[in-house]
């Protein structure tokens, strides 16, 4: 299969260097708004033109807590094993998420865990995990605009064996402050969606991807810090991608060439998984004044 085969949402390439395999994860089910939660699905490949699957990488356990909404698993390798952080609802308690654990980058995985390690009072969704400087693990997050109007992103720091939070979430900053973001139409609303922090492939300091709404639809922005994962945090005027796709993401592959993954376009059921080579960290086609930017 190609990627124009599969529908996916929020897609997340991990290139295992264990197996020397790329894996492919997203939001899956077929419903993924209101429907039931079934779980996710991966696909691998080694080549990133053809892919195999669907591979059952998770299937929820008798009593799990979510039901519905399962979203935009990510996969990060730690300490020897797989730990996918992914979002969920459930009744009676508000989205979040959940870390789960898998021996081998396919899964199959299972609660690692005791439910969300968002905070339990939040809306929040799509976690993703960050190792400091200092080997210490952070889960950036999304605090969501549909409880707070203006959505946040977040950061707290978790235990060593990523089962629960280790401090209180700190609020790095509002999707109003991105220059390029807009309102929700017709609400005074701020989207945030889908972070993930890399690091600058010329400077070195952290860069964030992150979505929202911007002048063309659902777009992809840039903020950088240089003082760590607490910031502050500063942002490109323009989005890295303007027009109807998002939350995207970054990776190398083999043969070390960085590249930007997202989803496009974003109405359903047409979404599918976009890959586009970088040159440094910008987009071949943007303009001059963009690429002057994300170098300096």
């Amino acid at each position: 299969m190609h990627l124009s085969d599969l529908r996916i949402r929020d897609p997340f390439v991990l290139a295992d260097a264990n197996s020397g395999t790329y894996f492919l994860y997203g939001t899956t089910d077929p419903d993924p708004w209101s429907g039931a939660g079934v779980g996710f699905n991966a696909y691998r490949s080694e080549d990133l033109e053809n892919w195999v699957g669907p591979i059952d990488a998770f299937r929820p356990p008798t009593g799990f807590w979510g039901t519905t909404q399962f979203w935009a698993p990510e996969v990060h390798p730690h300490a020897g094993r797989y730990f996918m952080f992914a979002s969920f609802a459930g009744a009676g308690r508000r989205r979040g998420t959940q870390v789960l654990v898998g021996d081998r980058p396919e899964g199959p995985f299972l609660p690692w865990s005791e439910g969300p390690v968002t905070p339990e009072g939040w809306e929040s969704l799509d976690g993703t995990l960050h190792i400091d400087g200092e080997g210490s693990p952070w889960l950036v997050f999304c605090h969501e605009w549909v409880q707070i109007a203006d959505g946040s992103i977040a950061a707290l720091r978790l235990t060593d064996d990523l089962k629960q939070a280790a401090t209180e979430p700190v609020v790095l900053f509002h999707a109003s402050e991105g220059p390029w973001t807009r309102s929700v139409p017709d609400t005074a609303s701020f989207v945030t969606d889908g972070p993930f922090v890399t690091s600058d492939s010329i400077t070195g300091e952290l860069m964030m991807l992150w979505s929202s709404l911007g002048v063309e639809g659902y777009a992809v922005g840039v903020a950088r810090s240089s003082t760590g994962i607490l910031g502050p945090w500063r942002h490109d005027s323009q989005p890295l991608w303007s027009s109807d796709g998002g939350h995207a993401m970054m990776f190398t592959t083999f043969d070390g060439r960085r590249i930007l993954a997202l989803h496009q376009p974003n109405d359903s059921p047409w979404e599918r998984a976009s890959l586009h080579e970088l040159s440094g960290d910008t987009l071949p086609d943007v303009n001059d004044d963009t690429s002057e930017r994300n170098n300096s």
